[in-house]
């Protein structure tokens, strides 16, 4: 079984929600935004450095045309299937955890 982190399963699945734009700066605004998450860009790049290390992640390069950036290329992430097949097994082991503690919570 894959072992996501918390933050690890945010971006894997802001970047699945962003397919058509999946750029850092849009994943790093839907966690702060979405997830209540503040994320500095260091420790959004070094996330995703890891989960591309391990295999869930890739990025290319494209050109960017925002002026901002000065010419500067921006990187596209894309998941792998086995970054998919991670956000599968961890959203379904939060499943079987959530079901069976729904009582409890409610009891609580």
């Amino acid at each position: 079984m894959t072992k996501l982190g918390q933050l690890e399963f945010l971006v894997l699945l802001s970047v699945l929600r962003h397919r058509e734009e999946p750029y850092a700066n849009r994943i790093r605004l839907d966690l702060e935004e979405n997830a209540g998450r503040r994320i500095t860009r260091g420790a959004l790049y070094r996330t995703l450095d890891r989960l591309t290390d391990k295999g869930f992640l890739e990025w290319e390069l494209e050109p960017s045309q925002i002026p901002e950036r000065g010419g500067h290329p921006m990187r596209r992430l894309l998941l792998t299937e086995n970054g998919i097949e991670a956000v599968r097994e961890t959203r379904d082991v939060l499943d079987t955890f959530l079901q069976n503690t729904a009582p409890a919570l409610d009891d609580a």
